[in-house]
């Protein structure tokens, strides 16, 4: 897929480069030093040939990358927009997707870092230009999921955008976050709805019996195997099936993923037959690949095949307006199935479960809901019908202070992760002050790459606004 791209950047070197990078990957490229000419050279393309993507640096002098992220998105919505950082905060980056960008890119960018973001976000712009907006608010296979927050609302956006196709989608969050939801999801929203649904977690099966669960083994193929069997794949033949934990599939197993990926053919264990399927593949990883790819725990090759289209699933937490709607939903529900006339949560008991940080996250509040389903004495759940954990000060999950290692403050009972919590956010941060917030030399000086730093800032909730306080 070829495209017609502008880069903005301050820095003749930077921007430059990047235009020689990608016109030697076919793209025809154009390159503006500030947000003020880009914007000219995005009006004026409009009559003639339009630019399909921008990728810009942040920090520019006059109007940032930020205000031209939000000039493209009003003015020029067909244009996807990749951030460019290089010594400005992780969070800033995280806002700006949140308003629209595609993608970011951490300065020094490799050409195959380029070459995927810019085929992500290719593809991303193509599924959003062809889908149809749906006229109702929460349309055919979303109906099950809840939630408002700028974040999931974005997610609905890209399951309706890509439904309708076969492209592969990549969903990564942490476990419980409802990869699973998401993926019926897409199965219902798109063409192959009545066809199979096939799910399966490759975390939970041994890799010795992984290949003959996804492929099917003739009989005689191994000890045990007394008659054929059909593989999930084919099982989902004409429809979708669901790879959970996919981070968990051995070398061997991701390179006969990658095969089937590519090539839409297999053979069964123990057979010589080629069978073909026509299947749409839906993927689901708890773990950040990024960072098993850098580690070599994962395929170079696999992970760029399977990252067309990623959806990343927000935690619980950190989308604490939802934990409301989430709540009576999963309390009607239950009600129903008990019996029982269930009309809602009294202000102490919400107020409880707002304040909790689920570390379990959506999987744990439906759980603690059918306890309190179960156990209630009244119409209204109250705050003695939640669980200890939810109730307690200072319970696991629940935010509490972070004691300080080598001092003598009260031992405040907690996992030692959380603990270490505080003194590594500390480090980190003075780390990067004393490096002009420079994260490649801070990932240096530390010792750890650079992917590492920035998800161990992303869990920190380091941004800009802590440059005073390291």
């Amino acid at each position: 897929m070829t495209a017609r791209i502008l880069i903005v950047d301050d820095d003749s070197i930077v921007a430059d480069s990047l235009a020689d990078a990608l016109r030697a990957q076919g793209h025809n490229t154009a390159t503006a030093r500030s947000a003020g000419v880009a914007a000219t050279a995005l009006k004026e393309a409009e009559r003639t040939a339009r630019f399909s993507l921008v990728i810009t640096d942040v920090s520019m002098p006059g109007s940032d990358g930020f205000s031209l992220l939000r000039h493209v998105t009003k003015e020029h919505p067909g244009v996807g927009v990749i951030i460019l950082t290089g010594y400005g905060s992780v969070e800033s980056s995280v806002r700006a997707l949140r308003l629209g960008a595609c993608d970011f890119l951490t300065k020094p960018v490799s050409d195959a870092e380029l070459r995927a973001a810019v085929d992500r976000a290719l593809t991303r712009q193509t599924l959003l230009g062809e889908s149809p907006r749906p006229a109702q608010d929460n349309p055919s296979g979303l109906r099950n999921i809840v939630g408002s927050d700028h974040r999931m609302l974005r997610v609905y956006e890209l399951i309706q955008a890509v439904a309708p196709s076969r492209t592969t989608v990549l969903m990564t969050g942490e476990s419980g976050t409802g990869k699973s939801l998401i993926a019926h999801a897409i199965h219902d929203s798109s063409p192959r709805r009545t066809k199979p649904f096939v799910e399966i977690s490759c975390g939970s099966i041994p890799e010795t019996l992984l290949e003959s669960e996804l492929f099917g083994h003739v009989k005689g193929a191994f000890t045990g195997a007394h008659a054929d069997k059909v593989g999930r794949f084919l099982a989902a033949n004409t429809g979708t099936i669901f790879l959970d934990e996919i981070n968990s599939a051995s070398p061997g197993m991701q390179l006969k993923l990658l095969r089937v990926l590519q090539e839409r053919h297999f053979e069964p264990v123990g057979s010589s037959q080629t069978v073909e399927v026509d299947v749409r593949v839906v993927l689901a990883s708890n773990q950040p690949l990024e960072q098993l790819v850098a580690d070599g725990r994962f395929r170079q090759d696999l992970y760029y095949r399977i990252n067309v289209v990623s959806i990343d699933l927000p935690p619980l937490r950190d989308r604490v307006g939802d934990i409301e709607p989430l709540a009576e939903q999963f309390l009607k529900a239950h009600g129903a199935e008990l019996g029982r006339q269930l009309t809602g949560f009294s202000p102490e008991a919400m107020a409880a479960l707002r304040s909790y940080r689920f570390p379990g996250n959506v999987r744990e509040l439906e759980n603690i809901i059918e306890r309190a389903a179960v156990l209630c004495r009244r119409p209204t759940i109250q705050l003695e019908d939640l669980p200890p954990q939810v109730t307690a000060p200072s319970s696991e999950g629940r935010a509490a202070p972070s004691p300080r290692v080598g001092d003598e403050e009260t031992w405040v009972p907690m996992p030692l992760e959380e603990a270490l919590r505080e003194p590594e956010r500390r480090i980190i941060l003075r780390a990067l002050k004393a490096n002009h917030w420079n994260r490649q030399r801070t990932a240096e000086q530390l010792g750890i790459n650079r992917t590492t730093l920035y998800k161990k800032i992303l869990a920190l909730n380091i941004d800009a606004g802590d440059q005073e306080a390291a």
